[in-house]
């Protein structure tokens, strides 16, 4: 196929967004807005469940998107992972079957399917080559979401190359920003901590514990970042070849509820509980596919957690926790 989309020129395509009220999601929405689209179609979950085939079948057969962002997704952190694994498994498994299915038949000349740096296996040398995939085993606190992804991004590659299909596979790393989840128990790390140690701070509370050693290391990217990619992808890329998109450096833990703790204002003792997981050592993403295309993030992990924490503290009547 080609390696560029000249229907979207003209950027009045009809482009879904699913899953747009979530952190990729609504960052992909403003970003789009930004470039110039206008013509975006949403709908919430109150509106259209995706775990219904007939629901988004009927949807597709009478919008007929030319294009669709899929970034409608169950997601969470270890917590959330470890306690609900089919739910993890069935409901992603579901929707983006769903969605792919209703797409390929109704029409849609372009898919962007969202993946997650987790489908790579656990011990994976660093940073992690998108030809990792499938080398060794996965990580066994987000397994059931990692399987699940992988199915999307394979079943991407199958209407590829069976109907033609032009999907394509994006695996960002670990996203923040506004917009995000602040729940202490199914969120990912970073907003989980902004919210423990801005509570922790109100409360004048002497400590904050943390799950793990606070070791392992990872890559923090910022969901406006992620959308800049998302949407230079969307409109510049066509292969059934998945592509990275992180930001090339990570950090520990400690240092990241260090750095949060200082932004928030918390001035109390973080201690570390050991008796609970701490997941895969290390996740770093290689993003030289996307780099080679002239991307490049522009928010510091600094910058970027100052930002969240003040748009948390403007929306804590309305933030998901």
């Amino acid at each position: 196929m080609d390696s560029k989309w000249p229907h979207f020129v003209n950027r009045q395509a009809l482009i879904y967004v699913a899953g747009h009220r979530g952190l990729a999601g609504s960052a992909c929405m403003r970003r789009l807005q930004d470039l110039g689209y206008r013509n975006l179609l949403t709908r919430g979950r109150a509106e259209l469940d995706l775990c219904e085939q007939a629901a988004v079948d009927a949807f597709f057969a009478r919008n007929r998107p030319e294009a669709v962002i899929l970034a409608a997704a169950k997601v969470g952190g270890i917590h959330a992972n470890n306690t609900q694994p089919a739910q993890f498994i069935r409901d992603n498994l579901q929707v983006q079957t769903n969605v792919i299915e209703a797409s390929r038949r109704h029409g849609t000349r372009k898919l962007v399917f969202l993946g997650s740096s987790c489908i790579y296996p656990r011990l994976a040398p660093q940073p992690m080559k998108e030809e990792y995939l499938l080398t060794g085993e996965l990580e066994p606190t987000n397994q059931w979401y990692a399987i699940a992804k992988i199915a999307g991004l394979k079943m991407c590659q199958a209407y590829r190359r069976e109907y033609g299909f032009d999907a394509i596979s994006l695996m960002p790393t670990n996203l923040y920003g506004p917009g995000d989840n602040f729940s202490e128990f199914d969120s990912h790390v970073l907003p989980a901590l902004i919210r423990r140690f801005h509570d922790a701070r109100v409360a004048g509370a002497a400590q904050v514990t943390i799950w793990g050693s606070g070791k392992p290391r990872r890559e923090f990217l910022h969901a406006d970042d992620f959308a800049a990619a998302a949407c230079k992808l969307l409109e510049e890329y066509s292969s059934e070849e998945p592509v990275n998109i992180g930001c090339g450096t990570d950090v520990a833990i400690s240092e990241l509820a260090a750095l949060i703790a200082k932004v928030v204002g918390f001035q109390g003792r973080i201690v570390y509980d050991t008796s609970k997981p701490d997941g895969a050592p290390r996740k770093l993403l290689d993003i030289s596919r996307l780099t080679a295309m002239g991307w490049a993030p522009r928010v510091s992990l600094a910058d970027g957690i100052a930002s969240t924490y003040e748009w948390y503290q403007s929306h804590l009547s309305s933030a998901r926790q």
